[in-house]
Order: C-alpha cells, then sequence, then structure tokens
C-alpha cells in the first residue's frame, strides 16, 4: 500500500464526487461537520485534507472529500483527489448507497464509481482497469458481498451511552475500495487529549490492522510491510450533538516514516 494508495483508499483516506446517487438530507434534521487536516510525512509537511459532513442520526449521511499531497513529497510522488460516499445511518454501522472517487497520483488518473445495496456492491466502474498480475489474488463476486467504500469507513457510528468509550473501537471495517477487498480491524489502545477549532476534549485511539482479502498482491513489499504494520491509529472524536465518531487524527507507518492526518479544525459547518 503506497502513499498515493492510502490518498485513493483510505481517508480515508482514505477523496471523491458524487454521481448522483445520493439520498436527500431535506426531510429530518442534519447535523454539518467541517474536517480540515494537516498531512505530515515524518514530520515533515507534505499536503492537506478536508471533510464536509452532512448527516442525520438514523437517516441519511453524505461525506465530501478532498486531499493534495505536495511539498517535499514531489520528490516521490505527487497525488491529489476528490470523492464523496452517500448512504444511511444505522445504529451500529453505515450502509453506503454511492462512492466516486477521482484521483490522480503521479501523473496517473484513477476514477471509481460504485453503486451499492444492502452491504453489496450492484455496480462498479473502475478506470483504469487494474493490470493483470499473476500474483494478484483474483476478487470474487462474494468479495463484494457485505461490504463498505472506504470514505464511509471513517464514521462511526455508537449506539446509545456514552460514545468515547473503548466499545467503539470493537469492529471490524469490511472495506471494498473498486480495486482490492480488505479488513480494517480495529482495538482499543487508549484515551487522549485533543484540541482543535471547534473540539478539545478526549479522543478514543484505535489500533488499525490491514487485513488484505482480494485485490492485492502479496508477493509486493509494500503489501507485507503492511500486513506486518503495527503502526497504525485512528483517533476518534465525536461529531458534535450526534452519537457518531470521525477521525481526529489518522497515524500511518510507512516505509519512509510516519504520515499523519491531524484535524487542525473539527466541527462547524465550513464556513
Amino acid at each position: 500500500m503506497t502513499i498515493p494508495h492510502f490518498f485513493r483508499s483510505a481517508l480515508g483516506a482514505g477523496l471523491f464526487i458524487t454521481a448522483g446517487l445520493a439520498p436527500s438530507l431535506a426531510a429530518a434534521a442534519s447535523a454539518r461537520t467541517a474536517i480540515d487536516y494537516g498531512v505530515t510525512l515524518a514530520g515533515f509537511p507534505i499536503g492537506t485534507a478536508n471533510l464536509a459532513i452532512n448527516l442525520s442520526e438514523g437517516g441519511p449521511y453524505k461525506i465530501d472529500a478532498a486531499a493534495k499531497v505536495g511539498g517535499l513529497i514531489r520528490l516521490i510522488s505527487d497525488g491529489r483527489g476528490s470523492a464523496s460516499s452517500s448512504g444511511k445511518l444505522g445504529p451500529s454501522q453505515v450502509r453506503p448507497s454511492a462512492y466516486t472517487l477521482t484521483s490522480v497520483a503521479g501523473k496517473k488518473p484513477q476514477s471509481v464509481q460504485m453503486a451499492l445495496a444492502g452491504g453489496n456492491v450492484t455496480a462498479l466502474q473502475l478506470q483504469p482497469d487494474l493490470p493483470p498480475r499473476k500474483d494478484r489474488v483474483p476478487l470474487t463476486d462474494a468479495n463484494k458481498h457485505g461490504v463498505i467504500d472506504p470514505l464511509s469507513a471513517i464514521l462511526v457510528p455508537v449506539s446509545g451511552g456514552a460514545s468515547l468509550d473503548a466499545s467503539a473501537c470493537r469492529r471490524s471495517l469490511p472495506v471494498f475500495d473498486g480495486a482490492q477487498r480488505f479488513d480494517i480491524k480495529l482495538s482499543y489502545a487508549r484515551t487522549e487529549q485533543v484540541s482543535g477549532k471547534g473540539y478539545a476534549g478526549p479522543a478514543i485511539v484505535c489500533s488499525a490492522r490491514y487485513v488484505p482479502i482480494a485485490g492485492h498482491r502479496p508477493s509486493r513489499s509494500q503489501t507485507k510491510f503492511m500486513v506486518d504494520n503495527r503502526d497504525i491509529e485512528l483517533w476518534l472524536a465525536p461529531i458534535a450533538e450526534t452519537h457518531v465518531l470521525a477521525p481526529f487524527k489518522i497515524v500511518i507507518g510507512t516505509q519512509i516514516g510516519r504520515l499523519t492526518l491531524t484535524a487542525s479544525r473539527f466541527g462547524g459547518d465550513g464556513n
């Protein structure tokens, strides 16, 4: 999993544009939240990422995201992207209906358009197609069932009680990004205090493990590194007036240093 792939797939990473499949948000009162991230690699600023989240508990949600990587990282790779995801919030999980991504890593554009229903992929367009590789684990129809898209995966609904509880980390996220099927297995690590425009208070820190299932190439050094990676964390904070958590901070150890997204703003409507 390279740095460009992180921005294509994890921002969660991973950054995308909706294809007219989003549900209407007019029927219920909704929370509007803007999150701005600074992105660093090995402590050096390399880019920015932004989220605009519109949601109604038990109802529809929509996430728009954008990211740009530059600075010193241009010596290795350059990337930018935009994305959108939409669907419905359940009591403890998201139920996406649409995901669209456009991104450029270096000079290589990529786009994904995906429709989902009941956790199953019902339509998919991936450009360009994955090049054939003998060592690639083939994707099957079964790999496209019971999944969520990578952008929807950043929302963590918690049902009742205290939202900032260790139980928020006790989950496995079944992600399909259009090219790969993988799980992100979360476990509780600790609680930290965070501070940024719009929010100051506790954040639940989840350790995360990348578990590839299909579409990946097991023999690649990047894949082996990520499978063995113990330096992945998701710092979750509450979206105001909801029982939904979102990342205040994301940490991913890479082969060239720690990649970190830290919120400078967490809340407000983006104005």
